[in-house]
């Protein structure tokens, strides 16, 4: 038998520790005691039932604090977790953008393929889109949701969206001109990794990223197909309460929205950030590094991902995701390799103005 060292032991009780959500080597229980000042910010998240929070602050690979606040389902009582997985709306891209960041290493595809190369059958007008255009916002695509008919009933899917998008002949202005915001990119980014990849999207993340990385509970929610485990339901203040307002017309689109997680699980994703597990540094590097137009100039967003300068002064890689009954928030800090994650149940939440306070009391 090999001798274990003491560091070695260390860091398997470490490991231990970080499953059961124990206090070690800076991990603080996700149940237990709190930080005053923290805790202090969530007030209106820690009473009795009220839609939930969750929250991950890493600083330096390790978890320096991990909480959860309120219910994740009113209904049933179920108390939200740090283990507790909502759904995460836009910061879904981040995934999605990593699929085809993946696929370019792989091959697969080329950041600079035309669209009507990478989606057969896409109408002539997509010659002039590139795949980095879907990535960086800049490909002047339609929003789909300002385009679904009047009376839908049935859920969108991804297909669906890129099928409203293409009758409209044209895009809003010259792919690479200016910067749009586009859930509609991200749609079509998803059914680019199922052409490349032969395979269903959410299947791609799952044996590509999810499991490689251990993220056991997060999927790219199909219903019918998978499940939702330790889930948190969606909610809007009405009136004197709380209704549940889980699911939109577009919540079944995977590609800008689809994926469900906790803060844990998310931590492992944060890790993987600083590595080259998924992609070498030089693709990661894509990912934050801000589009430049065709007139030279600069935007802030990469490849799922914002950048800017936090209070003018420190590099901010950030992004939120808003939809009915959620509102999440990711800000990384690579300088000082702290993180801050917040997951809320409930429209109105703002939890970037909760991630700012709580960064500003770690920034040194």
């Amino acid at each position: 038998m090999s001798r274990v060292t003491s560091g070695t032991l260390t860091g398997l009780l470490c490991g231990l520790a970080l499953c059961a959500q124990i206090s070690c080597s800076g991990v603080r229980s996700s149940e237990g005691g709190g930080n005053p000042a923290i805790d202090a910010l969530f007030v209106d998240y820690n009473r009795p039932d009220v839609p939930g929070a969750s929250v991950i602050v890493i600083r330096k690979a390790l978890i320096v604090y991990a909480r959860a606040y309120g219910f994740a389902n009113l209904e049933e009582h179920t108390r939200a977790s740090t283990r507790t997985n909502y759904r995460l709306a836009s910061l879904t891209k981040q995934f999605t953008a990593m699929a085809v960041m993946m696929l370019a290493k792989d091959g697969k595809l080329h950041f600079d393929d035309r669209l009507t190369d990478a989606l057969p059958g896409f109408p002539a007008y997509g010659s002039r889109i590139r795949i980095r255009h879907l990535l960086n916002h800049t490909s002047g695509l339609w929003d789909y949701e300002d385009l679904i008919p009047e009376g839908q009933k049935e859920q969108l899917k991804d297909r669906d969206a890129l099928e409203l998008v293409k009758a409209k002949g044209a895009t809003y202005f010259e792919p690479g001109s200016r910067f749009k915001y586009s859930n509609t990119g991200y749609a079509t980014l998803a059914l680019v990794v199922e052409t490349a990849s032969g395979r269903p999207f959410a299947r791609f993340l799952k044996e590509r990223i999810f499991q490689p990385l251990g993220m056991d509970d997060t999927v790219a929610y199909e219903k019918g197909i998978s499940e939702v485990s330790n889930r948190a339901y969606g909610y809007t203040l009405e009136g004197a309460g709380f209704k549940r307002t889980d699911q939109s017309l577009t919540s079944a689109v995977l590609g800008d929205g689809g994926i469900y997680t906790s803060v844990m699980d998310l931590y492992k994703w944060d890790r993987a950030l600083y590595s080259d597990r998924l992609v070498d540094r030089a693709i990661l590097q894509l990912a934050v590094t801000p589009a430049t137009l065709n007139d030279g100039s600069k935007t802030e967003y990469g490849f799922g991902w914002f950048v800017d300068r936090y209070r003018g002064r420190r590099l901010r890689y950030r992004h939120n995701g808003e939809t009915v009954g959620f509102e999440n928030v990711i800000q990384r800090f690579p300088e000082e390799q702290l993180t801050v994650i917040i997951l809320a149940n409930r429209t109105g939440a703002q939890p970037w103005k909760i991630a700012e306070k709580i960064a500003d009391r770690r920034l040194p």
